[in-house]
């Protein structure tokens, strides 16, 4: 069986390249900057269902991204976190919050609609995100 990205997951977000166990994709919402990992493992959705080693490695991708977000957007906070009550896929958000924001201080999930990015702005967040990964 091969790995295959949810729909919702595909239909939501941008894609910007791999890690060793995750794919980084950008939440497609210009009212916050936002990475989604998700691991390139059949049928996972909890994190139980990866290996010890898989574990770990998702733990340094998350450290990564969590970097990127703060070289990449300032924020005042990141929050981290695995759903999966609406999208099973096992999937790691990696949101950039900011006192301004206007979902501050609660959660961004289910706060108004989404924003997509202009293009421009999407290619050029894809490859400024792109290039801070390549050299985390």
């Amino acid at each position: 069986m091969t790995f295959k990205l949810d729909s919702r997951l595909e239909a939501d977000t941008l894609p910007v390249g791999d890690l060793a166990l995750s794919s980084v994709l950008v939440l497609n919402d210009a009212r916050f900057p936002w990475f989604v990992l998700v691991p390139r493992i059949v049928g996972a959705s909890e994190l139980t269902d990866l290996s010890e080693e898989q574990s770990v490695q998702l733990m340094q991708e998350i450290r990564i991204a969590t970097k990127v977000m703060l070289e990449l957007s300032k924020p005042d906070k990141v929050n981290v976190g695995a759903l999966g009550n609406i999208v099973t896929q096992l999937h790691v958000h990696v949101i950039g919050r900011f006192r301004s924001d206007p979902a501050w201080p609660g959660p961004v999930w289910g706060h108004g609609a989404r924003t997509p990015y202009p293009d421009h702005a999407a290619t050029a967040l894809i490859e400024r995100a792109a290039t801070l990964f390549a050299a985390a």
